[in-house]
């Protein structure tokens, strides 16, 4: 069974197609700058076939999906009758929407609703859901929400000290995000280890331009640092995380600015970018770090400083923990990252192997035989686990 699995961003689309049950990999790529004067469409094939557009304007998120299928039907299937679901990322799914479903017109009502609460992921996700409808009618289209796996987290941990009322009439509680990749790196780990996953205690530590850590215990989680919206916790890409909210306030007071002038600021102009005035790419600040600029020096001390004091609290969450995971495109790819972290983390009695430490991308254990705490590399595939639910679903 072809099963199509989309990403949408506000300008991108990620997708992949691939044969389920087996979770082969037909075509993947990404299409970026949707609605500027050039786009970019990359795309590769099974067998290697590489394809890479950078001439054409994508004006909507339909045009630049369609190219994709021109592109899927120059050799990877013969007609778009041969894709028999789409699985669809979406970041928010609220307290109403806690489990993967099947998408009807109530369910895009119900995600539109939720626009409040993510105003940079949901309405490009609702975008991708009605083009993919549009130029696949009849083809069931499946929702994974981010949010679901936290529904798991305790009242006490998800609940904001502020009047109860909010939370009852308003719904404003803790939801995380990326529980997708955290579910799926800590199951990994637990097929890698040969044991329930029921059985460990993890925490999960999503590293990229949105950065999140999820405390796991028995398969579940019960802590993660992303809040009501993906802007809390960590110092992120240009996500200014864990913040006073009197900052707010102050600004409003003495600056005159405005909440969505305030809005951009924390969530678009803050993190790496606003501490270096540098960059928000963590390849960047790190050459930074190499040549000495305090700027950059800086910046990366305060995220890697905020990924130990999280893990240092969900540790203590926990009671004990049995690994540490690095994932995503930082915690995959930067060992600089990984080494800073985890040499703050003795007091866990966490030891890590510099050498097997010095990789970008492989699925490793880089602690030492003598480290209490494993520490994996687990490259995420949330792809792969949107198309395995999908297909769960659609095959009920």
């Amino acid at each position: 069974m072809k099963l199509l699995v989309i990403n949408c961003g506000s300008s991108t689309v990620k997708y992949q197609l691939l044969e389920m049950p087996a979770g082969d990999v037909l075509a993947k790529g990404n299409v970026e700058r949707i609605g500027e004067e050039v786009g970019i469409l990359k795309h590769k094939t099974a067998d290697g076939k590489k394809v890479e557009i950078t001439d054409e304007v994508f004006p909507t998120h339909e045009a630049g999906l369609k190219r994709v299928f021109d592109l899927l039907l120059d050799g990877t299937i013969k007609s778009l009758d041969e894709i028999k679901a789409v699985g669809h990322r979406v970041v928010h799914g609220g307290e109403k929407l806690t489990k993967t479903c099947l998408v009807d017109q109530s369910i895009i009502d119900e995600i539109e609703r939720v626009y409040p609460l993510d105003p940079l992921h949901v309405p490009a996700h609702v975008i991708g859901l009605k083009v993919a409808q549009k130029l696949l009618p009849g083809v069931p289209n499946v929702t994974v929400f981010d949010t679901s796996f936290h529904q798991t987290i305790p009242e006490y941990a998800y609940l904001y000290a502020i009047p109860y009322s909010l939370y009852t009439d308003e719904h404003i509680r803790r939801y995380g995000a990326h529980g997708t990749s955290h579910q799926f790196v800590a199951n990994r780990l637990a097929k890698i280890l040969g044991k329930d996953v029921k059985d460990l205690n993890i925490i999960s530590c999503h590293l990229g331009s949105g950065s999140s850590i999820t405390a796991i215990q028995g398969g579940k989680s019960i802590d993660t640092s992303m809040g009501l919206t993906p802007l809390e916790g960590l110092c992120m890409g240009t996500r200014c995380g864990d913040i006073d909210p009197a900052v707010l306030t102050y600004l409003g007071r003495t600056k005159g600015m405005n909440a969505d002038e305030l809005d951009n600021l924390i969530n678009k102009k803050s993190g790496l970018l606003g501490l270096s005035g540098i960059s928000n790419d963590c390849r960047v600040l790190e050459d930074g770090v190499a040549e000495g600029k305090p700027e950059a020096i800086r910046a990366m001390n305060v995220f890697n400083y905020r990924i130990v004091k999280y893990i240092g609290a969900y540790a203590m969450v926990l009671g004990h923990v049995d690994a540490i995971i690095f994932t995503a495109g930082i915690g995959e790819n930067s060992p600089y990252v990984r080494a800073e972290v985890c040499k703050k983390l003795g007091l866990l009695g966490v030891d890590i192997d510099l050498e097997a430490n010095d990789c970008h991308g492989k699925e490793r254990k880089i602690s030492t035989d003598k480290s209490k705490v494993q520490v994996w590399i687990i490259p995420t595939n949330e792809e792969l686990a949107i198309a395995q639910q999908t297909y769960d679903l659609v095959n009920k």
